[in-house]
């Protein structure tokens, strides 16, 4: 029996959550002495999972399942289940994983507990600690089913990087059809992805438009950051909605989340309430904005930024 972690992937490549997904399941397997096994699909080349301590790397092979669709990749997820007898699964925190989540829960007739942000309380019962009320408390969470299905939230845990010499296996899977039709697939653009980035600079109505944005982009280069935006700005069509942020956009778990002319709308804060420290820059000192960030500067964001990224590239 092994915990299994399903690590995902673009275009043969790891997301940054999935090797944190990964150091979770071997620090759980580690605590209830078990197994660790990796599942990736269509990607044979593991070699960069080496470092983050699986015991084994199931590859699945199948042309069913070139893009992502949470009903099939649940229907093949569980084929390795039964094959590695395995009673708990670890998901990243990735839209993606929430909804394979979900299907794995309705077909397995399993718990799913989303948001979990630190190693169980206890394994007998099992007891976890994720955070709820759009990220304003935790809760202790009881898994009863005899498979559970566990989705960290991202820098919760940290990765932590424990070299291994794992078993590599690949498994063929065909014949999975369900009635889920992928219509368009909406890519990201930029160098870092929201998702796996440390650091997110955000953009609102404050720019006063798409002409502006570069200033944006710019600090977002010096930091090596992702660049997001609000839901008015992406309604507008300023940015493309694979930028917006917030409760009904993207979440985010950034180790710095900064924004620049947001005034902070309980949708937007909610949304990225799980980013550690949150930055503020608006010429409004009564934005909602600065009552949850750590730091605030009230000004023009057009004479702050540039002189933020000019100190900023003179450090470098």
């Amino acid at each position: 029996m092994s915990v299994l972690v399903y690590i995902e992937s673009e275009n043969s490549k790891f997301k940054k959550s999935s090797y944190e997904a990964l150091c979770y399941g071997r620090a759980l397997a580690d605590s209830i002495g078990k197994k660790v096994c990796g599942v990736v699909i269509n990607c044979s080349n593991t070699e960069n999972l080496n470092s983050y301590g699986a015991d084994k790397i199931i590859n699945i092979n199948s042309s069913d399942l070139v893009d992502f669709s949470s009903k099939k990749y649940a229907h093949a997820l569980v084929e390795i289940v039964k094959s590695e007898n395995s009673k708990i699964i670890i998901l990243s925190s990735s839209p993606n994983s929430k909804y394979l989540g979900a299907h794995l829960s309705g077909i397995t007739d399993s718990s799913f507990v989303s948001n979990v942000v630190k190693l169980p309380e206890s394994s007998n019962p099992f007891i976890v600690k994720r955070t709820c009320f759009t990220n304003k408390a935790f809760s202790l969470t009881e898994l009863t089913s005899d498979l559970k299905i566990i989705s960290i939230t991202s820098n919760s845990f940290g990765i932590v990087e424990k070299p291994n010499n794992p078993e590599n296996e690949t498994v063929e899977i065909k014949g999975i059809s369900t009635n889920q039709k992928i219509l368009d697939i909406e890519k990201e653009s930029g160098t870092v992805t929201i998702a796996d980035a440390e650091i997110v600079v955000s953009g609102g109505r404050g720019l006063k438009g798409p002409e502006n944005w570069e200033m944006i982009e710019s600090l977002a280069e010096t930091l090596g950051a992702a660049t997001a935006c609000s839901k008015p700005v992406s309604d507008m069509g300023w940015r493309p909605h694979s930028e917006h942020v917030g409760q009904t956009g993207k979440p985010v778990a950034s180790n710095l989340y900064i924004a620049i002319g947001i005034s902070g709308a309980i949708q937007h804060l909610a949304g990225i309430n799980s980013s550690k420290v949150k930055v503020v820059i608006n010429n409004d000192p009564e934005a909602p904005f600065f009552k949850a960030a750590d730091y605030g500067v009230v000004g023009d964001a057009f004479e702050i930024v540039p002189s933020l990224i000019k100190k900023l590239k003179a450090r470098q």
